[in-house]
């Protein structure tokens, strides 16, 4: 169907002509609007006049989406100096033109180029001008117009999401809200039904509807349960033209969930439980869990496990887990299979967080019995105490018992037991127990000054089975006997200046006791009975276990008495009581008048008023250079290389080895000191010979020492008699002077001169038989090449 605009647009011309100055009103047209007359003085005196009129339009309509095959007529353009000769010539400017809206330069017609939207654009302003095809001036001067679009309903409603997510507690009443869904129309709302939209719900029924005009969604069923259907997918729809026919329409899908409420409380799936458990368990072992099933979720679920009531109520315990939501049993007091064997417990399980709207559906917990079964175990043996405290004096005798521990076996067979001390507890072995009956002994004397306390482990042990025992601790104390005395608690060092007055104090001395009373220390000081009364010093008890020593007269001298002793009696009061004696040293020395100690040597005087102290430097200089010197002497003696009295290497048999020192006889006793002899201390138990180096050293046989015999002559044959038999001894003969030759001697003198003076051969013989010393002697003046030849 095609639809034609006829709007007339008539075009008013503004004209310039020349008239002569006459009104003009009677020359104007009452058609025409009134007009202003411009007057201009020219040269030739003519007035020149213009008449300004005005254009007269209307606004243009054009419908949108135009699907016809031929452009679409818009309007019309006209003014009243066109003629029709075709001399005007329109021209169209402005929001498109050219491209979607074209004139007809001749006529003036305007039509639409295209299909236009007007959700892309509903209004265009565009500009007319009229030309005059022969001079190019305007014949109008330009004039601007609008051109609508009209809307047609060609857009569906859309929805602000494709998809919408809500939840809703579970058991709510009808109408309550969920989500509000929101759909818009592109169309013009302020032309016809296009933009109306209204809702509906397609799918969701009956459990929600929605509201046409706003897009809430409500609940529509009361006391929907989450536990029979948790999710629902409701879909939407959303209708232009007021949901009438022919409107359009759009959806979207609303997924809706159903929140947890605590309407359900914890039921056990079963209404007894039996567990087992040794009766030696530990505290706190768990024997096995229980749970009761709730079907809600998060802390709606939560559920708090109790004992209600039971036999065992005070036996057992129930804890929670909160991961589980499960309750365990765990052991609380030690179980006696002799004393019971079976338990029955109540069990409650509650919701810790109940919601009120829903109390009165019933009591939100539930209630299981627990039997638990206790089993008999070999048990080791059970000492009657936790520990046990012995106290005993330490002046107890050896072998006294001091206490007892006792043990039994709980088991209902009661085997025997026998008890021991663990030795890692008693190193020293100072106690010991009879295995029997438990008493514990002393092994040993017990000193609490220097061990008071004593800690032992005893084991008790079934005899049947060894592996079965127990320990405990024993704490034995040593009660304090008083046998210490008691003694000065530090050393004094005493003096009085020689100025001292009489009744002066000079030294306040205290005690100490290794022994511990239970009333606490008193001692007393006396002076000793042998001297009760001291000319010198008095000695008062302060009555606080502190004495004080007071002099007894005016002046002291350093020169008469430098040192005095002062013996005190020191004893205590208690039982048995024990003193001692303690001698305090008080030396005598000078003081300046404030009583400060100067000096208390009494030699000092005389080296301050000898010798200077320069002196007494150069003193110590001399005896610091003699010592030097005694040093460095020593030390060059011990470099001098030692040279061996035998030169010869190749035969050291035939050497005889002369000393130079006959000596005196037994009558001189100024050469040689006869006593070195008799003294078997003075000798030398391992010296070498000095006439040779030797090559190895030989391990020194040490002899009988020959202490009760004191015959020089004696002493003498037993050691030729050692030197014969040692194996050490060298193989050659050497000659050894004692400086004893002794009395009555069968070889008479030895000497070779003597030998010359005589008128016959002597006879050698007797030297064969001297023994292996003197065999080369014997060879020599025994055979027939002697050194008489």
């Amino acid at each position: 169907m095609r639809t034609y605009h006829c709007l007339s647009l008539f075009i008013w011309t503004y004209m310039y002509h020349t008239t002569d100055a006459i009104p003009f009103q009677e020359k104007g047209n009452s058609d025409l609007p009134s007009e202003r007359i411009v007057g201009l003085t020219q040269d030739d005196g003519k007035m020149l006049h213009r008449t300004k009129r005005g254009w007269m339009w209307n606004q243009f309509f054009l419908l949108e989406e135009y699907t016809g095959t031929d452009t679409q007529y818009v309007g019309k353009l006209h003014t009243d100096q066109d003629k029709g000769d075709g001399n005007l010539k329109y021209i169209l400017t402005g929001d498109g033109a050219g491209s979607l809206f074209v004139i007809d330069e001749n006529t003036g017609d305007i039509h639409a180029a295209k299909k236009l939207d007007r959700e892309e654009k509903s209004l265009y302003v565009l500009r007319a001008k009229a030309i005059d095809r022969k001079t190019g001036r305007q014949v109008e001067p330009e004039s601007e117009f609008i051109i609508k679009i009209h809307d047609i309903n060609d857009n569906e409603p859309k929805f602000t999401k494709d998809l919408y997510t809500a939840s809703v507690p579970e058991m709510s009443g009808v109408g309550t809200s969920v989500i509000q869904v929101t759909a818009t129309d592109a169309d013009d709302a302020n032309y016809g039904n296009s933009a109306k939209v209204v809702y509906s719900i397609l799918q969701g029924q009956p459990y929600f509807s929605v509201d046409p005009e706003s897009g809430i969604i409500k609940t529509a069923l009361p006391d929907m349960s989450r536990e029979n259907r948790e999710q629902y997918q409701v879909v939407i729809q959303a209708k232009d033209m007021g949901g009438q026919m022919g409107g359009l329409s759009g959806t979207t899908t609303v997924n809706i969930t159903l929140t947890d409420v605590n309407n359900n409380p914890p039921r056990f799936p079963q209404s007894t439980y039996q567990f087992h458990s040794p009766e030696s368990v530990p505290l706190g072992t768990p024997l096995g869990r229980i749970k009761a099933n709730d079907p809600d979720v998060g802390e709606n679920a939560e559920v708090e496990y109790s004992i209600a009531e039971g036999d065992g109520a005070d036996m057992f315990d129930v804890i929670t887990d909160k991961d589980t939501q499960e309750g365990i049993i765990t052991v609380k007091q030690n179980l006696d299979f002799e004393n019971k064997m079976l338990y029955t417990l109540k069990v409650d399980a509650s919701n810790t967080h109940p919601d009120p709207r829903f109390l009165h559906l019933g009591p939100f917990k539930d209630t299981a019995v627990v039997k638990i079964s206790v089993e008999d175990i070999d048990e080791p043996p059970v000492f009657s105490k936790v520990f046990y405290l012995i106290e005993v004096d330490e002046d107890v005798k050896e072998g006294s018992i001091i206490g007892q521990v006792t043990a039994y076996d709980p088991d209902a067979m009661n085997n025997l037991i026998k008890y021991s001390v663990d030795r890692h507890t008693d190193m020293d072995r100072i106690f010991s127990i009879h295995s029997e009956n438990g008493s514990i002994f002393t092994l040993k004397p017990l000193d609490r000054e220097s061990t008071p306390w004593h800690n032992i482990t005893v084991t008790a042990t079934e005899i049947n089975n060894s592996k079965q025992s127990s320990h405990i601790p024993v704490f034995i104390r040593i009660l304090d006997i008083n046998d210490h005395a008691p003694e000065f608690a530090m050393y004094y060092e005493t003096y009085v200046c020689e100025n001292a007055k009489s009744g002066q104090l000079i030294q306040t001395v205290s005690v100490m006791d290794k022994d511990d009373p239970p009333r606490g220390h008193k001692f007393f000081f006396e002076p000793v009975p042998e001297f009760p009364l001291n000319p010198n010093f008095t000695i008062v008890d302060n009555k606080d276990n502190t004495a004080g020593i007071m002099t007894r007269k005016d002046g002291y001298s350093r020169n008469k008495m430098s040192t005095y002793l002062l013996p005190i009696l020191i004893f205590d009061n208690d039982y048995p009581i024990q003193s001692s004696t303690g001698t305090l040293t008080i030396r005598v020395c000078a003081c300046d008048n404030q009583g400060n100690m100067q000096s208390c040597n009494a030699e000092a005087l005389v080296l301050s008023a000898g010798l200077s102290t320069g002196a007494l430097i150069a003193i110590l200089l001399c005896v610091i250079i003699l010592l030097v010197l005694v040093v460095l002497f020593a030390a060059l003696k011990r470099q001098r290389k030692k040279e061996p009295l035998i030169i010869s290497k190749d035969d050291v048999r035939d050497n005889i080895v002369t000393y130079n020192d006959e000596g005196g006889g037994e009558e001189d006793t100024q050469a040689f000191d006869i006593g070195t002899l008799r003294n078997p201390e003075a000798r030398e138990d391992s010296k070498l010979r000095r006439d040779v180096m030797p090559e190895t050293i030989f391990q020194i046989r040490r002899t009988v020492p020959l202490w009760e015999n004191i015959d020089v002559q004696d002493f003498i044959h037993r050691r030729l008699k050692e030197n014969d038999s040692d194996p050490s001894a060298p193989p050659y003969d050497s000659l050894a002077t004692y400086a004893y030759e002794g009395n009555d001697s069968i070889a008479d003198s030895l000497s070779s001169l003597e030998s010359l003076t005589a008128d016959c051969n002597q006879d050698y013989d007797y030297l064969s038989d001297w023994g292996p010393r003197f065999k080369k002697l014997a060879d020599m003046y025994g055979g027939d090449d002697s050194d008489r030849d």
